[in-house]
């Protein structure tokens, strides 16, 4: 079965750090653009960051610049996403998506809404005191 797992979410105060795991299972992430997305209550789902296809190049969204890193973990066929200094407005479900990278160049031209191949079903981050 092809599928992303996100893990790692959790309640953490102001100012606090997570950091969240996206695991691919029945597929390798090597030729994926995989990127990170949120929605919040009430709000529609946002991308964060995304992580190009064997590269290092990164794109991240100036409301989580300085704070979030996205890292892949090539022999643990994981992404991650550190969040520090996290902030009551980061409070949402948290979505990995993959998208190949044949054909597109979504991540490198911070095209969030492109249309992915495959969707975790999210992990709740809740940032408050």
């Amino acid at each position: 079965q092809l599928q992303l797992v996100e893990s790692g979410g959790d309640l953490v105060q102001p100012g606090g750090s997570l950091r969240l795991s996206c695991a691919a299972s029945g597929f390798s992430l090597d030729h994926y653009d995989i990127g990170w997305f949120r929605q919040a209550p009430g709000k529609e789902r946002e991308g964060v960051t995304c992580i190009a296809a064997m590269s290092a190049y990164r794109n991240v969204v100036r409301s989580v610049m300085g704070r979030f890193t996205i890292s892949r973990d090539y022999a643990k066929n994981t992404i991650y996403l550190q969040m520090n200094s996290l902030k009551p407005e980061d409070t949402a479900v948290y979505y990995c998506a993959a998208a190949h990278t044949a054909g597109s160049n979504w991540c490198r031209l911070g095209s969030y809404n492109y249309e992915m191949d495959y969707w975790g079903k999210g992990t709740l981050v809740t940032v408050s005191s």
